[in-house]
C-alpha cells in the first residue's frame, strides 16, 4: 500500500446500518432470513462495515423473570457473521412504539407491566399523573420490587445472560459494540416528549418526575438542602406549550431562581447517576470481552436557540448558555469507558422552521466537542431517514469537522456513524447509488477495510471501570467552553 493510502486510511470512519425495528418479531421469531441475507449482502457489497440491531428486553425476557430466549437473535447474529459484517448490539430496555419512526409495537415484558398494575409509580409520570410505560422510572433503579430484584439488577442479569449466550459471537469479534439502553428510545433522557401522550414538535415537553419514588427523592434532597418547603415544579406548562407561556421557562422565570436551579440540578444529576450505575453493571457483564460500551444521547435541537433551552431541560439535559449540560455526561462515560453516540447528524439549521428556534448544527458541535474534550470516543447517527446529498454531506462534515489529513490521522474524527435505517427505500437503485458514494467518502475514498487496526480502531479487552467520579467533579465539566472549529462544508462531498 502506498504511504498516501496508509495515511488516508487513518481518516476512515466506519459506517454501520441500523436494521429494521421488527427484524425479530414480538413473538421472538426471525421471520425472513432469506430476504435479510440478500439485503445484508447488498450492504456488504457497498462497503458497509456492519449493522446495528435492537435486542429487545420485551422479547427476550417476555414470559417470566430470568427466563431468557435468545434463539432467534442467535440465528440473526449467525447470518450477519456469514455476510461478513460487524455487529453493534443495543440492550433495548425500552418499549418500541410511541416515538418518531416506531413502526412496530414491542412492549416491555408482561410480568413487569403486571407489577405496574398494582404499583403504577414504577413508570415515569408527569405532573397531571399520566404514566409512561416506555421505560421504568429511574426512581426504581434501586428498589427491590420486581420479584426481589431492583431495576438495575434486572438490566444487569439481562446483560450477563446476553454475554453467556452470545459468547461465541463476542469471541469471534462479530460483536464490536454494546450500546446500553438508558431510557425511552434507548436514550439517556426522560420521556419528556411522548407522541403517545399528544406531544407534537416543537412542544417544550414536560418534566417526568412525579412518580412517588422520585417525589420522595426530591423531598429528601430539598430537606437536606434546608428547603423542606420546596416542591416539584407546578408552573412548567404542558407538552405543546412554548417557553414564554410558562412561569418556569419565561424570561427571568423559575428556571433562573435558586429553587429552579436546585430542581434542575437534581433532575439532571439523577440521569447522570442512572447512566453511571447501569454502565458499571455493563462493564462487569462484559469485562474482558473485546467490545466497546456505548450510550445514546438524544439530539433535542428545538428551543436550543433561546436562553431557556426548555425542551432540553424537560428531557434532563441541564444545558444553558452559561452551563454545558452534555460534557458532564461525557466525563461520566470516561470512567467505563464508553462511547457517546449522538443523533441528528444530518440536520442543518437552514432546514428547520424558525418558530422552533432550532439549532441542530450548534448542538452537534457542542456535544461532540464536549466528548472529545473529555477524551472519549464519539459516534453518531441521523435522526430521520434521508437519501439526499445535502444530508450525507452534513454527516460527513460532522464525522471529520476539520476535514481529512493527507499525512496522518485527522485532528477530529468520529469513531463511527450508524445510518438510520435499512429499508426498501434505501435499497431503491437511485437512493442506493448515492448511499454507496456516501460510504466511500466516509471511508476517505479508500476501499472497505476489514482490519480496524489500519485505521486506529483497535478494540482491546474491556477493562474494569475506573473509580467513581464524585458528582461535584462531574459537574465541573458543566463550565462552558466553546466548541472546536468546524469547516463550513466537508472536503469529501458526495456530489
Amino acid at each position: 500500500m502506498a504511504a498516501s493510502d496508509k495515511n488516508m486510511l487513518l481518516n476512515y470512519v466506519p459506517v454501520y446500518v441500523m436494521l429494521p425495528l421488527g427484524i425479530i418479531t414480538v413473538d421472538n421469531v426471525f421471520e425472513d432470513p432469506d430476504g435479510l441475507k440478500k439485503q445484508l449482502l447488498q450492504l456488504r457489497g457497498a462497503g458497509v462495515d456492519g449493522v446495528m440491531v435492537d435486542v429487545w428486553w420485551g422479547i427476550i425476557e417476555l414470559k417470566e423473570p430470568k427466563q431468557y430466549d435468545w434463539n432467534a437473535y442467535r440465528s440473526l447474529f449467525q447470518l450477519v457473521q456469514e455476510c461478513g459484517l460487524k455487529l453493534q448490539a443495543i440492550m433495548s430496555f425500552h418499549q418500541c412504539g410511541g416515538n418518531v419512526g416506531d413502526v412496530v409495537n414491542i412492549p416491555i415484558p408482561q410480568w413487569v407491566l403486571d407489577i405496574g398494575q398494582s404499583d403504577p409509580d414504577i413508570f415515569y409520570t408527569n405532573r397531571s399523573g399520566s404514566r409512561n410505560k416506555e421505560y421504568l422510572t429511574l426512581g426504581v433503579d434501586n428498589e427491590p420490587i420486581f420479584h426481589g430484584r431492583t431495576a438495575i439488577q434486572i438490566y444487569s442479569d439481562y446483560m450477563k445472560s446476553f454475554r453467556e449466550n452470545m459468547s461465541d459471537f463476542l469471541e469471534s469479534g462479530l460483536i464490536i459494540d454494546i450500546e446500553v439502553g438508558l431510557g425511552p428510545a434507548g436514550e439517556l433522557r426522560y420521556p419528556s416528549y411522548p407522541q403517545s401522550q399528544g406531544w407534537k414538535f416543537p412542544g417544550i415537553g414536560e418534566f417526568q418526575c412525579y412518580d412517588k419514588y422520585l417525589k420522595a427523592d426530591f423531598k429528601a434532597a430539598a430537606a437536606k438542602a434546608d428547603h423542606p418547603e420546596w416542591d416539584l415544579p407546578d408552573d412548567a406548562g404542558k407538552y405543546n406549550d412554548v417557553p414564554q407561556s410558562t412561569g418556569f421557562f419565561k424570561s427571568n422565570g423559575t428556571y433562573v431562581t435558586e429553587k429552579g436551579k436546585f430542581f434542575l440540578t437534581w433532575y439532571s444529576n439523577k440521569l447522570l447517576i442512572h447512566g453511571d450505575q447501569i454502565l458499571e453493571e455493563a462493564n462487569k457483564a462484559f469485562l474482558g470481552c473485546k467490545v466497546k460500551l456505548a450510550i445514546k444521547v438524544s439530539g433535542i435541537h428545538w428551543w436550543y436557540n433561546v436562553a431557556n433551552h426548555a425542551a432540553e431541560l424537560t428531557a434532563g439535559y441541564y444545558n444553558l448558555y452559561e452551563r454545558d449540560g452534555y460534557r458532564p455526561i461525557a466525563r461520566m462515560l470516561s470512567r467505563h469507558p464508553a462511547i457517546l453516540n449522538f443523533t441528528c447528524l444530518e440536520m442543518r439549521d437552514s432546514e428547520q422552521s424558525s418558530d422552533a428556534k432550532s439549532a441542530p448544527q450548534e448542538l452537534v458541535q457542542q456535544v461532540l466537542s464536549g466528548g472529545w474534550r473529555e477524551n472519549i470516543q464519539v459516534a453518531g447517527e441521523n435522526a430521520l431517514s434521508r437519501y439526499d446529498a445535502t444530508a450525507y454531506n452534513q454527516i460527513i462534515l460532522n464525522a471529520r469537522p476539520q476535514g481529512v489529513n493527507k499525512s496522518g490521522p485527522p485532528k477530529l474524527r468520529m469513531f463511527g456513524v450508524t445510518y438510520l435505517r435499512l429499508s426498501h427505500d434505501l435499497l431503491q437503485q437511485s437512493n442506493f447509488d448515492i448511499f454507496k458514494k456516501f460510504v466511500r467518502k466516509m471511508h476517505a475514498d479508500q476501499d472497505y477495510c476489514a482490519d480496524p487496526q489500519k485505521y486506529n480502531h483497535v478494540i482491546t479487552p474491556l477493562k474494569q471501570s475506573a473509580s467513581k467520579i464524585p458528582i461535584e467533579v462531574l459537574l465541573e465539566a458543566a463550565k462552558p467552553i466553546g466548541p472546536f472549529p468546524w469547516r463550513s462544508e466537508t472536503d469529501m462531498k458526495v456530489e
